[in-house]
């Protein structure tokens, strides 16, 4: 058994960035789960509970910020395929001093919507900041990572 490094795939042989031939691939079902988390003040936690925030309801537009950008991720990114998606659901969760965010993004196609779950939470993040940052500035997002995936020919993902 060897240890040979793994072969990036979006790398040529000629060490030139490329977009993954997807053709022979079966198209599958596959779904995405992403988080990430915003940590606010008290303060902010307050306002966004009661609803108080000046722009309009943090929450609801965090959410369908982060359907908009799944479905714009391969804009985005610069070798993600387009992929025709056939949901994404965005859930934003209040803790103490923090909002969960939580994205789902599902398609039939012949490569992963991991990029689109990551994108949906990470700009549903960025508006929660964008839309709250009159009352916290010291706000910091962290935690973006995947927790899972379904479908393909890797097989399935679960983070631990």
């Amino acid at each position: 058994m060897t240890n040979a490094p793994h072969k990036l795939s979006h790398i040529n042989d000629n060490s030139r960035a490329q977009m993954v031939d997807v053709a022979a691939k079966p198209i599958t079902a596959r779904t995405a789960i992403a988080e990430a988390f915003v940590h606010i003040s008290p303060e902010l936690a307050s306002a966004i509970s009661q609803n108080k925030i000046a722009k309009g309801n943090i929450l609801d537009t965090a959410r369908l910020a982060g359907i908009q950008a799944a479905k714009r991720t391969d804009e985005l990114i610069p070798l993600c395929h387009s992929l025709p998606l056939d949901s994404v659901d965005v859930d934003l969760l209040l803790e103490e001093n923090k909002v969960r965010i939580t994205a789902t993004a599902r398609a039939s196609a012949r490569t992963g919507v991991e990029m689109e779950a990551l994108t949906a939470a990470s700009v549903a993040a960025l508006t929660i900041y964008d839309m709250g940052k009159a009352i916290d500035r010291a706000m910091t997002i962290s935690g973006i990572r995947l927790l899972k995936k379904t479908g393909g020919t890797r097989g399935d993902y679960s983070a631990s």
